[in-house]
């Protein structure tokens, strides 16, 4: 099927509606939109409508909403014996939303596989905007120095969280604050996680592809998590934790 004609966004109608998801383009996959701003307002219709910017600096804004989707159910996700080692035995904590700005820095920060970053300094701006609104988390892991070595950060759409990116300064770190995550999710009642493209880090956490259209199902029609309070309970041994499987 021949790519659709692209929809350019007005950058100056925040509440402006996403186009419908049979707009998406099959290569690129995904690529729904282009255009418009990262306003509050638009970056949370975006999510509310499985759609994410993706651009690097000086492009316009792309906006996507790839077919499959990559996701992980919290109750899938894979532990192995050396992570639940590190987390057991390396004196590690987990907070939550500590400094999110620091987070998100860290994970623009350059790879040792590439020297370029999508996360622009206006994707940081506009994503700690929507942190100081509740609506972005930070998922931190702090040495037993209290130095952040990892985490990860995403938004909170209904009953999906968005994974946006992660980072690690030491070994397992990212990991670890990922798992942290599925806790969370399957604690408070998240139905799955977000990481939109699939990759192998994330591939032998447990994700997998699923359609778009049933992805959008458990986003339109799940409901929201309830006590979701982003504290995350300090007594829990993740190092011992097992998903509870679905019954389902």
């Amino acid at each position: 099927m021949p790519n659709l004609e692209l929809v350019y966004l007005d950058p100056y109608a925040k509440d402006e509606a996403f186009p419908p998801p049979e707009m998406a383009w099959e290569e690129p996959n995904g690529l729904i939109a282009i255009g418009g701003d990262l306003s509050p307002t638009r970056l949370i219709n975006a999510y509310k409508s499985g759609i994410f910017p993706w651009f690097n600096e000086g492009e316009p804004i792309y906006w996507w909403n790839p077919d499959p989707r990559s996701v992980l159910f919290p109750e899938a996700i894979k532990i192995s014996r050396s992570l639940r080692k590190s987390i057991r035995n390396k004196g590690y904590s987990i907070v939550f939303d500590r400094n999110f700005k620091q987070v998100i820095e860290a994970c623009a920060s350059p790879r040792a596989y590439s020297e370029g970053t999508w996360i622009s300094t206006e994707m940081q701006r506009a994503y700690c905007r929507l942190h100081e609104i509740g609506v972005a988390h930070s998922v931190e892991v702090y040495n037993a120095a209290d130095e952040l070595v990892g985490g990860l950060y995403g938004i909170s759409s209904g009953c999906v969280f968005s994974g946006e990116s992660m980072f690690s300064c030491e070994r397992d770190t990212s990991k670890i604050a990922f798992v942290a995550l599925a806790w969370y999710a399957q604690h408070v009642g998240y139905s799955l996680i977000d990481c939109q493209i699939e990759n192998p880090h994330l591939l032998s956490l447990g994700t997998a592809n699923i359609a778009r259209k049933d992805y959008l199902k458990i986003l339109r029609s799940t409901p929201d998590p309830q006590n979701a309070d982003w504290v995350f309970d300090e007594t829990v041994d993740l190092s011992q934790w097992k998903p509870q499987q679905s019954t389902d």
